[in-house]
């Protein structure tokens, strides 16, 4: 059988973290991409929006938001290796833009409130993100809090049974057209910035909410992304995911299951730059000779291989260990460092050996290029990545 796949369906079919239901799942989403996504990227692309609305009910209907969510509210119940085998599978997305877009939705935005929120707040909100009829943003970065998430402004205070709102969000990916956003925002007056924070489901047509224009940026552009300001928004208290005061450590748990989907994402458009440069070097001609017969162009592309591969190994051993309930922070952090740098490399390599054509801005190579670079800033910056696993290797306190 496994003669007969795809390269990619192969080589999940040879790995023991995947069996044949993920197989067929992701060859659904694969012909769903085939038809109905990659034809419009470049036009989506060139927009700088894609329609989210649209588009999500369709995923909605395939049960891609819900993958590993509870049935009652619509998921389909499955383990976290069929969200890694999806993601996976995204990434043959012809740009980075909307992988992310649907991670923020699927992997973002309601992994808390999946575990933690209340009944009300499930019926309220997570079931029609998981159908695709609401879109949903993750607001925790701001202009001045980043990486460091314990920093943040942003209050909501008690106001009788409601929670008033002020403060804005940055760089918040589907913030333009998201019709809701998990909100992490300081609660109390505890003195731990780990303990005085709460998220929150805040609907986003609510007085008081202003939306930027799409931000300008270097790469994700069929992507919107807005600064949200909030100004005495006022929500329901019962709308705070779990206990209050406990919103950082939700967000720093469901951190690692983000930056394994990251690192998933990336792994179906690494190995496609490499076979298209690999084709595109065959013919090229320079000196009377083809580029590829280059050492240096062979020796790079089988380096840039062998890495894909050891990233490969790293996210599938991380997988496995997270379904065995180990804690996975070390692996998910070497994972995320390596396969943000090398998505990079591989990149700016593979633009090198198409020499001209690879700098033209509607290569999909130099999409590729443009979009990668996010991904050692977004979900943990390689600093933060190295500082995490510092700390466990016990250099650092």
């Amino acid at each position: 059988m496994a003669a007969n796949l795809p390269k990619a369906a192969s080589r999940l079919s040879q790995h023991s973290i995947y069996g044949a239901r993920h197989l067929q799942f992701r060859q659904v989403l694969g012909k769903f991409i085939d038809k109905s996504i990659n034809p419009y990227v470049d036009e989506w692309e060139a927009q700088k929006q894609f329609p989210a609305h649209i588009l999500f009910k369709k995923l909605g209907s395939l049960g891609i938001f819900g993958v590993n969510k509870p049935a009652d509210y619509g998921g389909l119940g499955l383990d976290f290796s069929y969200s890694i085998a999806v993601a996976e599978e995204l990434g043959r997305i012809n740009c980075a833009a909307i992988p992310m877009a649907i991670a923020v939705q699927s992997d973002m935005a309601t992994p808390a409130l999946s575990i933690h929120g209340s009944d009300y707040l499930k019926r309220e909100f997570l079931s029609a993100t998981l159908k695709g009829e609401l879109v949903a943003c993750l607001g925790v970065s701001e202009a001045s809090a980043g990486s460091d998430v314990a920093a943040i402004r942003t209050t909501a205070r008690r106001h009788g049974s409601d929670l008033i709102i002020d403060g804005s969000k940055q760089w918040i990916t589907n913030g333009t057209q998201a019709d809701w956003i998990c909100l992490l925002a300081n609660t109390n007056d505890n003195p731990s910035p780990h303990q005085n924070k709460s998220l929150i489901c805040v609907p986003l047509n609510e007085p008081g909410v202003h939306r930027s224009t799409r931000i300008e940026k270097l790469g994700m552009h069929s992507s919107d992304t807005a600064q949200i300001y909030f100004d005495g928004v006022r929500v329901p208290s019962r709308n705070i995911i779990g206990q209050e005061g406990h919103g950082f450590v939700y967000q720093m748990l469901q951190f690692q299951d983000e930056r394994l989907v990251a690192i998933a994402v990336l792994l179906e458009p690494m190995q496609k730059i490499i076979d298209m440069t690999i084709a595109y070097t065959r013919k090229r001609r320079v000196f009377d000779k083809c580029v590829l017969d280059n050492q240096s162009v062979h020796y790079r592309l089988a380096e840039l291989q062998t890495d894909v591969e050891a990233v490969r190994s790293l996210l599938y051993r991380a997988v496995m260990e997270r379904l065995l309930g180990k804690d996975v922070t070390m692996l998910a952090s070497m994972g995320k460092l390596k396969a943000s740098r090398l998505a990079r490399a591989v990149t700016d390599s593979c633009i090198q050996f198409w020499g001209g054509n690879g700098y033209e801005w509607n290569n999909l190579v130099s999409r590729y290029h443009r979009d990668f670079r996010l991904f050692s800033i977004a979900g943990g910056c390689d600093e933060v990545m190295l500082r995490i696993i510092s700390k466990l290797m016990n250099m650092i306190k």
